[in-house]
């Protein structure tokens, strides 16, 4: 981990190409202008061969009346996951971030997954495709299991789109629960280089997707592998 100096400028670019030698920013707070270069010893990498579905999660992705949208309301979501919540008074979302990633948001290398009840965002995620890779950043939810709903449909479409790599940086209870592994930081930069090898299509699967074809793409890829 490295601190920044705060007179240099952080560019989108300089991001991005952090993220191709396996480095992602962190702010100590919401008030610390400086960023942390991080770069973990132990990733968090959810394999998308081998993504879980609770099967209560898949009756609420089946009947639920929450909707899912695509890359629609990048601030929402910045300010969900930077929101205070049980357990965490404090976030490492500083301003440079929400201008660095909006920059990305613009050049179409951020997206997000959120999760709507009628007009009303309830949950998401947000993160970085480059390549084959997608780097998860942060997720929120205000609604059971509105998070949950998001990396579902995230994974489909990553699948779908011929990605290879689902970065979650770090494990989580959450996110073990959907088959997120652990691995050393030798193994993450095999597998980093291995998927910016590839093509990955982001926009390919229908924005109208129906949730029996997110779960059959998902399990899909189960039984391949």
């Amino acid at each position: 981990m490295s601190r920044d100096d705060i007179l240099i400028e952080i560019t989108p670019q300089v991001l991005m190409k952090a993220y191709a030698c396996g480095i992602f920013p962190m702010a100590e707070s919401a008030d610390d202008p400086a960023l942390h270069w991080i770069e973990p010893q132990n990733r968090g990498v959810l394999p998308l061969d081998a993504v879980h579905i609770p099967t209560r999660l898949k009756r609420t992705l089946r009947t639920t009346h929450l909707t899912v949208r695509i890359d629609t309301d990048y601030d929402g979501v910045i300010d969900g996951c930077a929101g205070s919540r049980e357990g965490r008074d404090s976030t490492w979302i500083n301003s440079r971030i929400r201008a660095l990633y909006r920059e990305l948001f613009k050049l179409g290398h951020c997206h997000t997954v959120e999760v709507w009840n009628g007009d009303r965002l309830v949950g998401g995620l947000y993160g970085v495709a480059l390549d084959g890779a997608f780097f998860g950043e942060s997720m929120f939810s205000y609604e059971r299991d509105a998070s949950k709903i998001a990396l579902v449909y995230l994974a489909a479409r990553l699948i779908h789109g011929g990605f290879r790599l689902l970065d979650t940086q770090f494990v989580t209870e959450h996110l073990k629960q959907f088959g997120t592994i652990e691995i050393d930081r030798t193994a993450f930069h095999r597998r980093l280089e291995q998927a910016l090898g590839h093509s990955g299509d982001f926009g390919r699967l229908p924005l109208d997707t129906a949730p029996d074809d997110i779960i059959q793409i998902v399990e899909a890829a189960s039984r391949r592998a």
